[in-house]
């Protein structure tokens, strides 16, 4: 497909990377000719140096010959001039825009037709529901949701003292009193399939799938405490805190907001009457513990620079905060941030990015398309949800009559309200829902594409 990406920011140039990267014809457009020039040396793409929003500007870079436009310029106005512009040129054109703000949300529901838009993107809104359902289950680094809310692929660390430090994975579901696969293993930074004489060591990161009900026996078996978070801590008063409180606040829980800047505290008791907005340095160890951070359930570091995030997580692991998450707006060095003891890391650009990326599969391929793809293993394999419908071969045909792809491994399948792991008697129907897990170079646009 032609696409062209407007703005060459954190998402412009992670979606220049997934896009071009799985064949499409990328061309790239921003106002500054240096960030440009950069993406021009590290990928196959176009670029056009001029203003987005600009109609000379988006007739040089193809615009009434693209399939799809995404603006994702710093600015929410320019965006949704960008997008109402290439919509006027090209009315068959598909367009997604970043929009940020708040206060736009309502009228960018009411006027979608008006700006052209297909879609919409909220990196930190989608980061803040990322942090709540994290809040949900204290013992998982990540959770990725599929089928509704019925199964979900799930992250654990290993360490010394774990219960399933040096067990095969044979013996997993023993151990885990119910019935759990481990689709992939993250050791010393390369993403591992494993099979049944696999034994997990220390400092593995293990991906568990799972029906969303037996997550609850998992973590008990483990040892792992499950309370209900009460009281959360946000460090940071941005965009992510905002809407994490607005959410946390409508679920009962306790939220308190440190935040360096007068102003914004002020604005944030506005607009959250029922959060204690505090005005502080969230890196002022004295500030932290007058507010009872030794007393919290939650600690999340939200501020806009990722070291101060960081140092913040970390003092929080080091006063036995039971539950930590860290976002970060840079995933780069993934062995570093792995050394670290980070808690939960959230990443609103690699949200996002996923968001789009399945937006575009299923433009490709209506029928058959992706439902969800969330990439997982430091991006090392993806985790791509399917509808079973009338074109999808091998139906009521049992597993172990399938032949699959080498690098697909087929983790859950939801029957209705029902969700199994398969074994080599399961089958799938017509309406169904099926995970896959795949670690290969290839892109799986539908759900044939993962047969043999």
């Amino acid at each position: 497909m032609n696409i062209i990406i407007a703005g060459n920011g954190k998402v412009g140039s992670t979606l220049t990377r997934l896009l071009s990267a799985e064949g499409h014809d990328v061309t790239l457009m921003d106002t500054n000719p240096n960030v440009l020039e950069e993406s021009l040396e590290q990928y196959d793409v176009m670029a056009i140096s001029g203003n987005c929003a600009s109609m000379n500007s988006l007739i040089q870079a193809g615009v009434r010959e693209a399939d799809l436009l995404i603006a994702a310029t710093d600015a929410d106005e320019i965006n949704l001039l960008c997008c109402t512009t290439a919509h006027y040129l090209n009315p068959k054109l598909h367009t997604i825009a970043r929009i940020r703000d708040p206060e736009y949300t309502e009228q960018i529901f009411t006027m979608k037709d008006v700006f052209g838009l297909s879609m919409t993107i909220n990196p930190e809104k989608q980061a803040a529901l990322e942090i709540a359902h994290l809040l949900q289950y204290p013992g998982f680094l990540k959770r990725d949701t599929f089928a509704k809310g019925r199964t979900e692929i799930v992250e654990l660390r290993i360490d010394a003292a774990s219960k399933l430090c040096n067990v095969a994975l044979s013996d997993l579901n023993t151990v885990a009193k119910c019935r759990v696969l481990v689709c992939a293993v993250l050791r010393s930074g390369t993403a591992v399939a494993p099979n049944g004489n696999f034994v997990l060591r220390e400092g593995d990161r293990i991906f568990v799938t799972a029906p969303a009900q037996n997550l609850t026996t998992l973590l008990r078996s483990l040892g792992i405490l499950t309370r209900r978070v009460r009281r959360v801590m946000l460090c940071g008063g941005g965009r992510v805190s905002y809407y994490l409180a607005s959410i946390l606040d409508r679920h009962g829980i306790s939220v308190q907001i440190v935040e360096k800047d007068l102003a914004r505290c002020q604005e944030l008791s506005a607009l959250l009457p029922n959060a204690a907005v505090i005005h502080g340095d969230s890196t002022d160890r004295l500030l932290l513990e007058s507010e009872g951070l030794s007393d919290t359930d939650a600690l999340v570091s939200l501020t806009g620079i990722d070291e101060l995030n960081m140092i913040t997580s970390l003092y929080g692991q080091s006063q036995g905060v039971p539950q930590v998450i860290t976002k970060l707006g840079r995933m780069e060095n993934h062995a570093m941030i792995d050394a670290l003891a980070l808690g939960s890391v959230v990443c609103p650009k690699e949200l996002c990015c996923n968001n789009i990326a399945r937006y575009v599969r299923a433009m490709q391929n209506q029928t058959g398309a992706a439902v969800s793809v969330h990439r997982i293993a430091h991006g090392q394999a993806e985790a791509v949800e399917f509808l079973v419908d009338e074109t999808t071969l091998h139906c009521d045909t049992p597993l172990k009559d399938i032949r699959l792809k080498d690098d697909v491994l087929l983790v859950s399948i939801t029957h209705g309200s029902r969700t199994e792991i398969p074994g080599g008697d399961s089958a799938f129907t017509q309406g169904d829902t099926i995970v896959v897990v795949t670690s290969g170079q290839g892109t799986l646009r539908q759900l044939n594409d993962i047969f043999a």
